[in-house]
């Protein structure tokens, strides 16, 4: 039997680049998908795809395979055709796991119709899109695990984040109704809400702002992109086949 194949998308830094190694590490077939819009400056791009490059250098170290997919999952048809890569390459997919995500703090009366739209179309709507196109197959194949990253934020609101928890608690929806609709098919959709994770936002913290949010947390110390990465790894696995239309938070006892 040929080893599954995963494709994680936001995979070229942080938490998507730990979630790709992971699956490679535990035997599977990786596409590392890396923002690829051709409205963005050729700067930005090849610095993406070059990190995208060493993450497929990693998973190719590991023992593994994969390869490299520029894509602006925000945009449907570019979803599509991400999957499409996917299946053209593999001949099947058996993990999506959406992790493309943007966050921009600000206060609701500040937040313009631009900088909503764009959280909510790459946060939620490239969910759905990538979604939408890897059912197609997994309802064939009769097996598909499909893992969203969401935040606790998406289950509590926040001040200063309405469109970014908005479109996190969306994904809840998204993932609820897909569990639901293809459960019958040996298809399983689960949700991953993270707390505080170590990112270069958390590392702009001052000593204050990190002694204060660390209070918070009953273990004591920031997540690390790793612990989102095992979750992932045990969602996919057979051992979670009867875990379905679940938030699982990933926070460190955050209160």
């Amino acid at each position: 039997m040929s080893a599954k194949v995963a494709l994680v998308t936001g995979s070229s830094r942080g938490i998507g680049r730990a979630i790709a190694l992971h699956l490679a590490r535990e035997g599977y077939r990786v596409v590392v998908n890396y923002y690829n819009n051709p409205q963005e400056s050729s700067e930005i791009i090849e610095e993406n795809q070059e990190q995208a490059r060493q993450v497929l250098q990693e998973i190719e170290a590991a023992g593994s395979t994969g390869i490299v997919v520029g894509a602006d999952v925000s945009d449907p048809v570019m979803a599509r055709e991400l999957v499409d890569a996917t299946i053209k390459e593999y001949g099947q997919i058996d993990v999506l796991v959406n992790n493309a995500g943007i966050n921009k703090d600000q206060l609701i009366l500040r937040i313009n119709d631009e900088e909503w739209d764009k959280l909510i179309n790459t946060n939620l709507s490239s969910a759905f899109y990538c979604c939408r196109a890897a059912l197609k197959q997994m309802v064939r194949k009769r097996y598909g695990r499909i893992i969203n990253i969401s935040s606790v934020v998406g289950l509590s609101g926040n001040a200063g984040q309405a469109h970014y928890s908005a479109s996190k608690a969306g994904l809840l929806g998204l993932t609820f109704s897909i569990a639901r609709e293809y459960g019958a098919r040996g298809i399983t959709a689960n949700v991953i809400a993270p707390g505080y994770i170590q990112s270069d936002m958390t590392a702009g913290f001052s000593p204050e702002l990190k002694e204060k949010t660390l209070s918070t947390i009953a273990v004591g110390r920031l997540g690390t992109p790793e612990d989102i990465a095992g979750v992932v790894a045990f969602l996919a696995s057979d051992a979670a086949a009867y875990i379905t239309a679940q938030v699982i938070k990933v926070d460190g006892g955050l209160s």
